[in-house]
């Protein structure tokens, strides 16, 4: 790996670093509720303070931004996986297949997925991570197989795939061994877009009252924050200051994943 793509890591890195440190120094579990300590100021036993009912916001914080790191790095790929193949194929057989998926993914990408999460996740009686998990990965598919698409148009008419193509290799080893490894390099940089989307869209679901039922989520911590916005207004500056660290480090890390100046290599062999 370049320097470059080093210095795109090293937040993400850092983020579960600090994360992981911090709830493991924690003096409370994640979600404990401490009334005396309600609303209470940064202190040296508590250093983000408390939100309401005396939770521990360090507790709190850093377990919601390794969980919601863990749910968004899972649907990307989960995306990923399945867009990618999907896009590739359709755009090498061209013809309905090709159009079939790009009116999919246009019909997918037209309807908001926080609108669909909040249709499906009303209807759940105690929502979980696994209900999100599900709702976002109906769509997260769609945004790499039109990526797919895109690049595969132009890799089927190369000069590398007309040489497999004239060498006798069938569609299927042509798909596998030369069209989707050269893709890998453009589509994965939407992993870090989707992933930060995804870790704002679980954030505003909690925030309002559709996240998970144990409350350790970021979008919480950004409800306690604007309800005592007054009163204790560290919570909403340490809730929004963890969602954009989140999404941020998401985002720089899904650089790190494109491919290098000089393009995708084109292999030639059979």
């Amino acid at each position: 790996m370049s320097p470059r793509q080093w210095r795109d890591l090293a937040p993400l890195g850092l983020v579960i670093a600090a994360s992981g440190i911090g709830a493991s120094v924690a003096r409370t579990p994640a979600g404990r509720l401490d009334p005396v300590q309600g609303w209470c100021a940064p202190s040296f036993t508590r250093p983000l303070g408390c939100g309401e009912a005396g939770v521990d916001l360090l507790s709190v914080v850093c377990s919601a931004q390794l969980r919601a790191i863990a749910l968004a790095a899972a649907v990307a790929l989960m995306g990923f996986a399945v867009g990618t193949p999907l896009g590739a194929g359709a755009a090498f057989l061209r013809g309905r297949s090709e159009r079939a998926v790009e009116r999919m993914c246009d019909l997918v990408q037209a309807f908001p997925s926080f609108i669909l999460a909040l249709v499906v996740l009303s209807a759940v009686r105690a929502p979980s991570r696994i209900h999100i998990a599900a709702v976002f990965a109906l769509t997260a598919w769609a945004p790499f197989a039109r990526l797919a698409l895109a690049h595969t148009r132009v890799l089927r008419d190369a000069a590398f795939v007309e040489a497999a193509v004239a060498l006798g290799r069938a569609r299927a080893g042509v798909l596998t061994g030369h069209i989707v490894p050269n893709l890998l390099g453009v589509v994965a940089v939407q992993l870090g877009s989707s992933a930060a989307a995804i870790v704002v869209s679980e954030s505003a679901l909690a925030f309002v009252g559709l996240g998970p039922h144990d409350g350790v989520s970021l979008g919480g911590v950004l409800d306690q924050g604007v309800a005592a916005m007054l009163r204790a207004p560290h919570v909403l500056a340490v809730g929004a200051t963890a969602v954009f660290a989140t999404s941020a480090a998401m985002l720089l890390a899904g650089r790190a994943l494109s491919v290098s100046e000089g393009g995708p290599a084109a292999d030639a062999s059979p």
